[in-house]
């Protein structure tokens, strides 16, 4: 015990203690840098590179990706137009309108049908029922007119083709015919 207290005694008690607390520091250490190594390895997986390597490939690889999203925006955007070009000239409204064509008792069996797209084009069928015989008339729409004559039946019928879209353009009496139902000029 004397040794202990002499002064090279406690000159060792004090390295002991300072050793002590180096090797706790070491293991608190050694097990920070464990846990470093995992989150390192979480992020940068197996491979044996620094972190700056790694930051300038990951600056690479998301500058390779948004080159390929812009390409591919762009290539969508193309064909989404043009898909909006082909659906414009669609047949998009339609409408029947039944009627007695020669005022006979057997029924409403003369048929007119509008088939128009979104700038009004399109074409008007009338088919003309009499017991003896069948007639079948098509007219071209151009912007909501037409250069033949329409009949009532076919003003009708384009009217409630416009129905279900207003602005497909004029009605009767300024879409190429004029008010009393007779077909006029193109204008």
């Amino acid at each position: 015990m004397d040794e202990l207290s002499s002064t090279t005694g406690i000159v060792a008690l004090a390295a002991a203690g300072v050793a002590l607390l180096a090797l706790l520091l070491c293991v608190l250490l050694a097990v920070r840098l464990r846990r470093l190594r995992a989150d390192q390895r979480l992020v940068l997986g197996e491979r044996r590179e620094d972190l700056v390597a790694h930051a300038a490939g990951l600056n690479r690889h998301v500058a390779q990706l948004r080159q390929f999203v812009e390409r591919e925006s762009l290539r969508f955007d193309e064909r989404l137009n043009e898909a909006e070009e082909r659906l414009d000239g669609a047949v998009t409204h339609s409408a029947v309108v039944r009627y007695d064509a020669f005022n006979e008792t057997s029924g409403r069996q003369s048929s007119t049908i509008a088939l128009l797209d979104d700038r009004g084009d399109g074409v008007v069928l009338s088919a003309i029922l009499q017991r003896e015989q069948a007639r079948v008339y098509a007219k071209p729409i151009t912007g909501g007119r037409s250069a033949l004559d329409l009949s009532p039946e076919e003003i009708a019928a384009m009217q409630e083709a416009r129905r279900e879209r207003p602005d497909l353009g004029p009605a009767a009496g300024s879409g190429g015919f004029d008010e009393s139902g007779e077909g006029g000029e193109r204008r």
